[in-house]
């Protein structure tokens, strides 16, 4: 069990209460409200329903996101044998979480959390209680790669493997914060047999309604949401051995059943390792 470490544990859910601004859309607690999820307010709903009503894709997406998430950290932990894993912008806790996919490979999987969502981070005593492994969390942006590797490093072995997982988080970096070289930076900080696993929206599979759900979570955010193309996403890869079947449709990616296969999803998807 992870102990206490000032903003990396949770141990003060009333100070991170008081950060919570209801009346400000957060994209963790929209994401929440359209996997069904009860963690969330008002303006997270509004927001939320406003991208619904552009683009009938969003509720495949993250749904068929959530469902890629299981399938890579299987890959990762099983075909891979990764045994820690990092994952920034986790947003609230659903079904299948990292570590517990993780886990059920492998009691002994470590997984750190990232985000920088007050109640994000008010789960983490749940969740810490339900690991059979180490899992820690930091509450940091994912643009402090510096912070967030140092407080990884705290749980997490840099020298042996790691998997890195971006989950619907990148379109939240705008080009001019360079989200390549935050990639970069992560993938830099692990040897040889990591791995990169990363979902994107997608602005070029439903182009009739992904430029309005960007302009809507744009606006519902108030701040600037990038959905990018499939060449756009592929270069995140670029360097790594991308795995088959390359960067498609989360949907597409190593279906396991029908429940895998919905669709249309606008979200792209890629697992790739570092050589």
């Amino acid at each position: 069990m992870a102990g206490n470490v000032p903003d990396r544990v949770i141990t003060d859910g009333e100070a991170l209460r008081g950060r919570i601004d209801p009346t400000v859309p957060h994209i963790a607690r929209i994401y929440d409200y359209w996997l069904g999820g009860k963690d969330n307010f008002a303006a997270d709903r509004e927001a939320a329903e406003r991208v619904i009503a552009v683009t009938p894709a969003i509720l495949p997406g993250v749904r068929g996101n959530r469902r890629f998430l299981g399938r890579a950290v299987r890959c990762m932990a099983g075909e891979g044998g990764i045994r820690q894993f990092l994952d920034l912008g986790t947003g609230i806790p659903s079904a299948s979480n990292t570590h517990e996919v993780a886990q059920s490979v492998e009691p002994d999987c470590r997984v750190v959390y990232v985000d920088n969502d007050p109640i994000v981070l008010v789960h983490a005593r749940a969740l810490l209680t339900s690991a059979s492994g180490r899992v820690d969390y930091i509450d940091a942006d994912v643009r402090d790669t510096r912070k967030i590797l140092s407080l990884a490093a705290e749980s997490l072995d840099f020298g042996q493997p790691v998997g890195v997982m971006l989950m619907a988080v990148l379109h939240c970096i705008p080009d001019a914060d360079d989200p390549r070289g935050i990639v970069s930076a992560l993938l830099d900080a692990v040897p040889s047999g990591s791995y990169l696993a990363l979902t994107h929206p997608a602005i070029d599979q439903v182009p009739e309604h992904s430029a309005q759900a960007e302009a809507s979570l744009t606006q519902a955010l108030g701040k600037k949401v990038t959905f990018r193309t499939q060449a756009e996403v592929s270069r995140f890869f670029d360097g790594l051995d991308l795995a088959e079947p390359g960067v498609v449709p989360v949907q597409d990616w190593r279906p396991e059943s029908d429940l895998d296969t919905v669709g249309p999803t606008a979200m792209w998807g890629g697992l790739a390792a570092k050589h």
